[in-house]
């Protein structure tokens, strides 16, 4: 007697397949004789997609946070995502009161540690040395190794002041100190320049804003790659989008993705402001912007789920394969005219538009409010 089966289930490769899960973990994935039962059975004849739950590399979910605050279930299970990672909203100053709180959502949270002890109390969180403590971000990372998954270093002007490169040094020795922890580096306005940054970057770090349209970006003006940015995908360094309100340029991503520079992860850089006016709005909406610059849906889709959980070694996520948590995110392609805008006030027409139904997390059912009008689940 299973926990939850759920069948026929179709696929990104229009695939159906039936879906076991005990103990928050798939059991079973195939197809399932008629005798096999269930606590509780889905059957979704084939009308609606399932992938492995989404996951949002990059949001902004500390509610106390003065500048980038949201709730962790606003932005995930709300929005079909399974897991969300806070992109550094906290530091050692806050960082037990974020862990705290995240016991309750019913999203999976995990963060990367601002490595200023104030996190983002203010903008220019970087320029004071004093406030980047080694010490006391290697205690909260032995404190919190499951919630907290790696660090991140916003390495733009507006951020690190007068410090150049050196917070992005410390955060390298931060690293190294604490088993090679992912690395998130945001990257905007200079200076620091981005190949400076490109340079002291390696294997598994991540380069968040990834297509940003800002002149520090990773195309030349003349359209091609930066040579720093080449160096670093050669070794192993990942991109990632992290759209957020300022963040992402159409031109700019069309143009790499012509170059074959693909994301390795999709994410949102998502809270409440851009959650509710936009650009962002939700994962699937940034998800959705990438059919118009030439990915199909099962790339997307890899984007978040097995990209995902790679990048930020979260082992057990990402894949529909027996052992692996039972987080799914059941969805719809709706198809006709779409208006998509980026951060640069440009806007885009597409055809397809991502709608998460249901975000399911180790086998809890949890209805978005389309899935609810959509009336799709015998729940």
């Amino acid at each position: 007697m299973y926990d939850l089966v759920i069948r026929r289930a179709r696929l990104v490769d229009d695939q159906l397949v039936d879906i076991a899960v005990q103990d928050g973990k798939i059991a079973e994935v195939g197809q399932l004789t008629d005798d096999v039962c269930a606590h509780r059975q889905l059957d979704l004849a084939g009308n609606c997609l399932l992938s492995a739950g989404w996951i949002d590399s990059h949001v902004h979910c500390y509610p106390s946070s003065p500048i980038y605050h949201d709730e962790p279930d606003l932005v995930g299970t709300a929005c079909g995502v399974t897991t969300v990672i806070d992109a550094g909203s906290t530091g050692t100053d806050d960082v037990e009161a974020f862990y705290a709180l995240t016991r309750n959502a019913k999203t999976n949270v995990f963060a990367f540690l601002n490595i200023s002890r104030i996190g983002l109390l203010r903008q220019n969180e970087l320029a004071d040395l004093a406030d980047i403590d080694k010490q006391k971000v290697s205690q909260a990372i032995g404190k919190h190794p499951g919630f907290i998954i790696g660090i991140k270093a916003r390495m733009s002007s507006s951020v690190v002041g007068q410090n150049g490169t050196r917070p992005l040094v410390l955060a390298k020795e931060i690293q190294q100190e604490n088993n090679q922890l992912p690395l998130m580096v945001h990257i905007g306005n200079n200076p620091p320049d981005l190949d400076e940054i490109a340079d002291l970057l390696t294997r598994g770090d991540i380069i968040t804003h990834c297509y940003n349209g800002k002149p520090n970006r990773i195309l030349t003006p003349a359209g091609t790659l930066r040579e720093s940015i080449q160096r670093a995908l050669k070794r192993g360094v990942l991109l990632d989008v992290g759209h957020g309100t300022a963040s992402f340029s159409f031109e700019v991503a069309r143009q790499a993705i012509a170059l074959g520079i693909l994301p390795h992860t999709i994410s949102s850089d998502i809270y409440c402001r851009n959650r509710m006016t936009g650009p962002v709005h939700s994962l699937a909406t940034v998800m959705s912007k990438f059919f118009s610059v030439g990915l199909s849906l099962p790339q997307v889709i890899a984007c978040v789920t097995e990209n995902a959980a790679s990048a930020l070694r979260l082992n057990n996520k990402g894949r529909l394969a027996p052992g692996y948590d039972a987080d799914f995110t059941l969805f719809e392609l709706h198809q006709g005219p779409q208006v998509f805008a980026d951060s640069e006030g440009q806007s885009v027409a597409g055809q397809q538009l991502l709608v998460p139904l249901a975000a399911v997390v180790a086998g809890e059912i949890l209805l978005t409010d389309e899935g609810k009008a959509a009336h799709v689940f015998n729940l």
